[in-house]
């Protein structure tokens, strides 16, 4: 059985960075996993790629052989990515141990995990491949500093849970840049009686009854929790991948991998 993180959430919200903090907090800890690139537009990375989406197909060809634009350009390049999951992808698996753990940074356009069905197919076959899934879905912190926003926020990532149907954290990405932190820890698990006041306060009267709706839509589906992220604390890192390797049930089944490290190193 293998295990992987699908990591989602808006343009900007720091995915490859997580990627990239995630990779050298396991380098550190002995622990191996697996970075794999899943946006044909991305150009640089903080991290080993392990599989690369440009090596299959790249934004800028798409762009300039069909005359495509931005948006238009990634869902042609998803697409044929799918029409590809039983050749190119599963040929890439095969690369991978049994237990091995991968790690897959997704492109940031919204609509890839809230309504088209390309990383919901993604989904699918990796499970069919064996592999326990949780979806990781990074909102920015500087993001949510009003209730408004965090409503919204939570719409976003509501849209993505009922899409790929995955066990599913989300996290409140760049903690370490806000400068008020009392603004932003008070939504990290609200009571939503406080929230529908707030809202009921920020918003025109005739808005309280699908105020109400929203709140209450939010609560059943235990959407009301973020986990914070910041990058200057270990600890952070350290238990964000605690809740997640949960989530998939990782070390349960199979031994966490450890890196063998000569003993003689350190003395060079």
């Amino acid at each position: 059985m293998g295990y992987a993180q699908l990591v989602i959430g808006p343009a900007g919200s720091g995915k490859s960075t997580y990627c990239s903090s995630l990779y050298q907090h396991c380098e550190t800890i002995g622990r191996s996993i697996h970075i794999v690139n899943l946006d044909p537009a991305a150009e640089n990375f903080d991290y080993p790629v392990a599989m690369d989406i440009r090596e299959l197909i790249s934004l800028d060809d798409v762009m300039e052989e069909l005359g495509l634009g931005p948006n238009g350009g990634l869902i042609y390049c998803m697409e044929h990515l799918e029409d590809n999951l039983d050749d190119w992808l599963n040929e890439e698996l095969d690369n991978y141990l049994d237990d091995d753990y991968l790690v897959f940074d997704c492109p940031g356009q919204i609509e890839l995990f809230s309504h088209v069905p390309m990383l919901r197919n993604f989904v699918e076959h990796l499970k069919r491949k064996n592999f326990n899934v949780c979806a990781v879905y990074l909102l920015d912190s500087q993001f949510v500093t009003d209730v408004t926003k965090y409503i919204s926020g939570c719409m976003a990532s509501l849209s993505a849970m009922v899409q790929l149907e995955l066990p599913h954290i989300n996290i409140l990405s760049k903690m370490d840049l806000v400068t008020n932190k009392r603004e932003v820890e008070k939504y990290l698990d609200p009571e939503p009686h406080h929230l529908l006041s707030e809202l009921n306060e920020r918003m025109a009267p005739k808005f309280k009854k699908l105020n109400k709706s929203l709140i209450e839509l939010v609560d059943e589906y235990s959407m009301v929790s973020f986990i914070p992220l910041d990058l200057r604390k270990e600890s952070s890192i350290q238990y964000i991948l605690a809740q997640i390797d949960n989530c998939i049930q990782y070390g349960e089944d199979a031994d966490v991998k450890i890196r063998d490290f000569d003993e003689n190193d350190g003395d060079e």
